[in-house]
């Protein structure tokens, strides 16, 4: 789990403060997070993808992940929406929430997705390249975090609201987890 720590007490305009991650020791400067769970690495450590769950608190948070480029390993840059949990569900745009979000050994990013229902729930995967939705998993309840594992780390665990589903894959997780 990743902590948060407030660097100063300075508000900014959006309603929050400017976080240090205590576990990696990194700054976020240039973008807000408004609440995340979970955050996760590419597969070269030069990027951090955040999974802002802030709108279950901030009307005007957005529902996204955020990435940020690494620099010198102890500064995060260029922070910017990397992918939208908005989707078109029975010709409607619906937008629920990213929460546990893993990247495999491509680069994509693999993320539990719920709150919103059928045609929704379960789990989504954005290119690592450009954070398009390239593959969904439908559940049949809210899905609150993936993990990739087993013996070749090719098996995608997602816990769920009453349930613990699993699959394997194509691919493989970038990283133990």
């Amino acid at each position: 789990m990743i902590g948060e720590k407030d660097l100063n007490s300075q508000h900014t305009p959006h309603g929050g403060y400017a976080k240090q991650l205590q576990e990696v020791s990194l700054t976020l400067e240039e973008q807000f997070v408004y609440q995340f769970t979970q955050a996760t690495h590419s597969p070269d450590y030069k990027k951090l993808y955040v999974a802002d769950t802030g709108a279950s608190h901030y009307a005007d948070a957005p529902k996204n992940i955020k990435v940020w480029d690494i620099e010198d390993t102890k500064r995060l840059k260029n922070g910017r929406e990397f992918a939208s949990m908005k989707l078109e569900v029975d010709g409607e745009e619906k937008a629920g929430f990213a929460d546990g979000i893993r990247a495999d050994e491509h680069g994509n990013i693999w993320a539990s997705a719920g709150w919103v229902g059928d045609g929704y729930d379960g789990v989504h995967v954005f290119a690592g390249e450009d954070g398009q939705r390239i593959g969904q998993i439908l559940l049949p309840e809210i899905c609150s975090n993936v993990c990739f594992g087993g013996t070749k780390r090719n098996r995608l665990f997602m816990t769920a609201s009453t349930s613990v589903y699993a699959m394997y894959t194509e691919t493989k997780g970038a990283h133990i987890s």
